[in-house]
């Protein structure tokens, strides 16, 4: 990991993009490069997530993460069981991370970013768009195209297609 010191204001900078990544994608990938050319170092921390059922494990999930982001310098990952909020009280982050595909995520992503805000007031949310390429791209659309046989290798990262 880079020992960035110095950014505008001479402070360390760091950021948490968290999810299920059930699995990562290139929409992900996409905003995690990008969220890195922000911040001096960004965690992507994998959320356990048992109530969403996922289709592969928390290890498989922060493995596949892992591998896809291992050439990214500024990049760390993490599982956790935790709330978003007290996870980045634990590590002492006041941004997150989130990324947009479309208005139907902004509602939730929305309300999610006001309700950690009324939990922690100085936790801040930054929003990113995937590039257009990646728009369209999630990790629900990967699972069924795994769950039918399609085709999805355009859609993950390589390293994580050798790990699946």
């Amino acid at each position: 990991m880079e020992n960035n010191t110095h950014t505008n204001n001479g402070s360390y900078k760091k950021a948490i993009y968290s999810g299920t990544f059930d699995p990562i994608t290139n929409g992900h990938m996409d905003i995690i490069r990008r969220a890195s050319f922000i911040f001096d170092e960004v965690i992507i921390a994998i959320a356990k997530s048992e109530t969403k059922s996922p289709m592969f494990s928390h290890e498989q999930r922060v493995k596949f993460a892992q591998e896809a982001t291992k050439n990214l310098t500024k990049v760390k990952v993490i599982g956790f069981d935790t709330l978003l909020v007290d996870l980045a009280s634990q590590l002492k982050i006041n941004t997150i991370i989130r990324g947009l595909r479309a208005v139907s995520d902004f509602e939730y992503e929305l309300q999610m970013g006001y309700a950690n805000s009324s939990i922690n007031k100085n936790l801040e949310t930054l929003y990113l768009m995937p590039t257009l390429q990646n728009a369209f791209v999630s990790s629900t659309i990967v699972r069924e195209l795994i769950r039918f046989n399609g085709s999805f290798s355009h859609l993950v990262p390589k390293e994580v297609l050798e790990c699946i």
